[in-house]
């Protein structure tokens, strides 16, 4: 009704938007990874998961969709940050305020959370029919493969050494907040209509196919945290908390550190100079005024 404004019109309102923004961004992200992983094989219509790389190519392309349709969600209330990593990258810029970034942060968790419940919900008899044709359990070493469907753990080629899984989520997540700054800068090439969202999905399937495989590129605390804290509670035991070798901090802190140095690159490397451009064009621009009006 108009002009009635109310609670929806303070920071509660924005923390509704965040939670089904980032709820979107899983339930269409792990239920990309449900189908690859489970939901063909159970359903007999494909018998062997990932398969060459069109696994890994449906993966990545879904996640793609995943995030251009939470963003569209609720990109009108915030801009869809729908990720931490994305908030802490804001604030550090000073353009978001501080004292939203943990209310934003629980919003998008709780998002998370919530977004892989409903898919376990989808495909909960998939995931117990293939624990079952493989004779694992949930909890077992063999459960991580169910529990990929839902939150991440580091390639075996990094052995227990948990340094090179933070990097790889430190480089793909600066990656990716990179893109976003340039996306979104209306000084840079600017983004025309409102395609940012698709555009910034295509940034996401470029880091799952470039940076990807080595620790499943969560990019997003609240992407793998509420995942990873739904499966606990639905007995997926170690493989959830701590993880392999104690790896579930990693995806939490790698991103933030990402995140944070990126906004100085982009600045550095790209905002400063743009500004400088056209803080010379507007001087030219003025100088053309004066002598037209000196003639």
């Amino acid at each position: 009704m108009r002009g009635k404004t109310g609670w929806r019109a303070t920071v509660w309102g924005e923390l509704l938007a965040e939670f089904l923004g980032t709820f979107v961004l899983l339930a269409f992200g792990a239920g990309v990874v449900a189908v690859a992983v489970v939901g063909l094989t159970e359903s007999g219509r494909t018998l062997v998961i990932f398969q060459g790389a069109g696994g890994w190519l449906l993966i990545t392309w879904g996640w793609c969709m995943a995030v251009v349709m939470g963003i569209y969600v609720a990109g009108g209330v915030t801009g869809a940050h729908i990720n931490p990593a994305v908030t802490f990258a804001m604030a550090v810029r000073r353009v978001f305020p501080w004292k939203k970034v943990i209310p934003y942060w629980i919003a998008q968790t709780v998002g998370g959370f919530t977004g892989a419940a409903l898919v376990y919900a989808d495909y909960y008899h998939a995931i117990n029919a293939w624990n079952l044709a493989h004779h694992v359990t949930r909890a077992a070493s063999g459960g991580l493969t169910t529990f990929s469907i839902f939150a991440t753990f580091p390639a075996a080629y990094y052995h227990s050494n948990m340094f090179g899984p933070f990097l790889d989520q430190v480089i793909a997540t600066f990656f990716l907040v990179l893109f976003v700054l340039a996306i979104i800068d209306s000084r840079n090439l600017g983004v025309q209509g409102n395609v940012g969202p698709f555009i910034i999905g295509l940034a996401v399937a470029a880091i799952g196919m470039s940076f990807g495989v080595g620790t499943g590129y969560a990019i997003n605390p609240a992407r793998d945290f509420g995942p990873r804290l739904f499966t606990y509670l639905a007995g997926w035991g170690k493989n959830a908390f701590p993880g392999p070798f104690g790896y579930w901090w990693v995806p939490v802190l790698g991103p933030l550190v990402g995140a944070g140095i990126a906004p100085f690159v982009y600045d550095f490397f790209i905002g400063h100079t743009l500004d400088a451009v056209k803080a010379k064009a507007e001087a030219s621009a003025a100088q053309s005024v004066g002598e037209t009006q000196a003639q």
